[in-house]
C-alpha cells in the first residue's frame, strides 16, 4: 500500500479529514458561517463541530456569524507559537522537578562509607505533650547559666504568674535572665512587662520576633519545632555547637534592641529616641512605626521632627548619620 504524502495540515498534527475541510473552507473565510454550511451541504452547527480542531488553535474563527480562516503561513504561524510556549512550559516544569531534587535526597544524604571517620547523633530530641511550664522549671532549676528569651506572644496568665515565679527564684539565685519582646507588647501585655522586671528579668523590645526559643547557659535550648509560636512540638537542643549558635543569634538581637524604662509607672515605654532611629534607618514608614509603638501618627511625626531638630538635620537620611557618628545607634 502506497504511504501518502504529509501535507501542511498534517505536518502540523491534523487529521486528514481536517486537512480537507481546511482547505475547501480557506477559499470562503470570510462569508457567513451559514452560507459556507450551506456549500458543504452541511448546517451551521454540523461545520462548527467539524471546525473544531482549527477553532481550537486559533487557525479557524467565528466572529459575527462570520468565519474567518488563517492561510497556510499564519496558521504555521500560530502553530509555531502554541508549541513554542508549550515547550517553554514543559521547559519550566522540568526545572522545578530538578530544582526539587535535593529536598527528594536530602533527608537520605550524609557521608558515605570512609567519607568520615565516625558519625554521631545531634545530641536532642523533638518531643509533645507534658506540662510546658512544668518541664521548664524542672530544666532550669537542673542547669546553670543565664536564661535568654525570645517571648513574641506568651503574655497570658495564669501560666504568665508561674513562669514569673521560675525567673524570681533564679534571679534571686544570682542568675540573669533577659528576655526579648515585640514592641505591641507594650500596650497587649504592660502589667506582664512590668511584672516580669520586677522579678528582676531584663526587657527590650524590638518591631517583631520571629519565633519563640530560650536558652539556658551553655547547655540547652528550646525551640517549636518548626520555628514559629506554638507550645509543640518543641526541640530541646544540648548539642553545644547549636546552642552557641543560638546564643550568638540572640545577642545579636539583644544588640539591636531597644531597653525599656518606665515599667514601675502606669505607662511604660521604650526609648523613642533610640526605636525612632533604628526604624528610621531601616526605612520603616511612618504608619509601620506607629503600629509597632502603639502610639498615634501624629505622635510619630512629631517626635521625628524633634530627633531632626536635635541633631540639626534636614533629612532622615543626614539624621541616621549624625546618630551613627554620635553613638546613638
Amino acid at each position: 500500500m502506497a504511504r501518502q504524502s504529509a501535507t501542511l495540515m498534517t505536518a502540523l498534527g491534523f487529521p486528514r479529514a481536517v486537512d480537507r475541510l481546511y482547505h475547501r473552507v480557506l477559499a470562503q473565510s470570510g462569508r457567513e458561517l451559514v452560507s459556507v454550511a450551506s456549500s458543504l451541504l452541511l448546517t451551521a452547527e454540523e461545520l462548527e463541530t467539524q471546525l473544531g480542531p482549527l477553532l481550537e488553535h486559533g487557525i479557524a474563527r467565528i466572529e459575527e456569524s462570520r468565519l474567518f480562516v488563517a492561510n497556510p503561513v499564519e496558521a504555521v504561524g500560530r502553530m509555531l507559537s502554541e508549541t513554542a510556549a508549550s515547550a517553554a512550559r514543559a521547559h519550566a516544569q522540568l526545572d522545578a522537578v530538578a530544582a526539587s531534587i535535593p529536598f527528594l535526597t536530602a533527608p537520605a544524604a550524609g557521608p558515605g562509607p570512609g567519607d568520615v571517620s565516625e558519625v554521631l547523633p545531634i545530641d536532642g530530641e523533638i518531643s509533645s505533650g507534658g506540662r510546658p511550664v512544668a518541664l521548664l522549671s524542672a530544666l532550669i532549676g537542673a542547669s546553670k547559666g543565664e536564661l535568654m528569651w525570645l517571648r513574641p506572644d506568651q503574655f497570658h496568665r495564669p501560666r504568665e504568674d508561674a513562669m514569673a515565679d521560675v525567673v524570681r527564684k533564679a534571679v534571686a539565685q544570682g542568675r540573669r535572665s533577659r528576655a526579648i519582646y515585640p514592641v505591641r507588647a507594650l500596650t497587649d501585655a504592660r502589667e506582664t512587662l512590668a511584672h516580669r522586671a520586677e522579678v528582676g528579668e531584663e526587657l527590650r523590645v524590638l518591631p517583631e520576633l520571629p519565633t519563640r526559643m530560650f536558652v539556658i547557659g551553655t547547655t540547652h535550648a528550646i525551640l517549636p519545632e518548626p520555628l514559629g509560636f506554638t507550645d509543640e512540638p518543641r526541640t530541646l537542643i544540648r548539642q553545644r555547637g547549636l546552642v552557641d549558635a543560638l546564643t550568638l543569634w540572640f545577642e545579636s538581637m539583644w544588640d539591636r534592641a531597644t531597653p525599656v524604662v518606665g515599667l514601675d509607672h502606669p505607662v511604660a515605654r521604650p526609648d523613642l529616641r533610640r526605636f525612632l532611629l533604628q526604624q528610621l534607618a531601616s526605612g520603616a514608614q511612618d504608619e509601620q512605626i506607629a503600629r509597632r509603638l502603639g502610639v498615634s501618627l501624629r505622635t510619630v511625626r512629631r517626635r521625628v521632627a524633634d530627633i531632626l531638630t536635635e541633631l540639626g538635620a534636614d533629612s532622615r537620611f543626614q539624621a541616621g548619620v549624625e546618630a551613627a557618628r554620635r553613638g546613638w545607634i
